[in-house]
C-alpha cells in the first residue's frame, strides 16, 4: 500500500527537529508508480519535441526573409499589385529601390578613384547594391517565386531583361571599383610523382 503525505501534518517543526511525540512516516514509492512517471516525462518531451518546427538552414531563413520583402514592396506599389500582375519591369524597378540601402561605394568616371580597388581616401561617390548581393538575391527570388505556386515559363525573375539589368551592373561595378567578376579557375592539387625507377642501361653488343 502506498502512503502519501498530508498537506496538513507537517513532517518537522518549527525549530528543524522532530517531536518527541511524533513518529517518522515512511513514504514509499513503488516501482510502478516510478514508471508511470517516467512514461508522463518522456511523452512530454516527446510531445514538445514534435511541437517545435525544425529550424531553418541560413538560405531558407534568408530566402523567406527576402520574400517578404519582396511581397511588402507589391503591396506599398502605387497601385498595389498582386504576384500574378509582376512583370519583369516591376522586378527591375525593385532592384532600383533597393539601391538606396546599398553599402558599396560605386564611383563615378569623374572621381579620381575611378576604377581604384582600394581608395586611399573617402569620396562623395554613391553607395550602391553590390552585384554579388544582386545576383544571389534573384537567384533566392526565382526560387522562392516557383514555392509559392508561380509557374516557371512566367517566373519574372528569370526573364531576359533581369539577366541583362545584372549583366550590365556587374560591368559597370567591375570598371568603377576596378575588381574583376571573372570566376577564377581552381588550381589543381599537385599530384605526388612517384619516383622512376632507375634501370642500368643494357651492355653495348659484343663484337662479332
Amino acid at each position: 500500500m502506498e502512503l502519501l503525505p498530508s498537506s496538513d501534518s507537517p513532517c518537522s517543526n518549527n525549530s528543524g527537529g522532530s517531536s518527541p511525540n511524533s513518529s517518522p512516516k515512511n513514504i514509499f514509492v513503488t516501482a510502478s508508480s516510478l514508471a508511470v512517471t517516467t512514461a508522463a516525462v518522456g511523452a512530454a518531451a516527446a510531445a514538445s519535441s514534435s511541437s517545435s518546427p525544425p529550424s531553418l538552414s541560413r538560405y531558407e531563413s534568408q530566402k523567406r526573409r527576402d520574400w517578404n520583402t519582396f511581397g511588402q514592396y507589391l503591396r506599398n506599389h502605387r497601385p498595389p499589385l498582386a504576384l500574378s500582375q509582376c512583370s519583369s519591369a516591376h522586378v527591375l524597378e525593385f532592384l532600383r529601390y533597393l539601391d538606396q540601402f546599398g553599402k558599396t561605394k560605386i564611383h563615378t568616371h569623374m572621381c579620381p578613384f575611378f576604377g581604384h580597388p582600394n581608395p586611399p581616401a573617402p569620396c562623395p561617390c554613391p553607395l550602391r547594391q553590390a552585384w554579388g548581393s544582386l545576383d544571389a538575391l534573384i537567384g533566392r527570388l526565382r526560387a522562392a517565386y516557383e514555392e509559392n505556386g508561380g509557374k516557371p515559363e512566367t517566373n519574372p525573375f528569370g526573364a531576359r531583361a533581369v539577366r541583362l539589368y545584372l549583366r550590365e551592373v556587374r560591368e559597370v561595378q567591375s570598371k568603377a571599383r576596378g575588381i574583376s567578376y571573372e570566376k577564377k579557375k581552381r588550381k589543381k592539387p599537385p599530384q605526388l610523382q612517384l619516383p622512376q625507377e632507375q634501370h642500368n642501361p643494357p651492355p653495348p653488343p659484343a663484337a662479332a
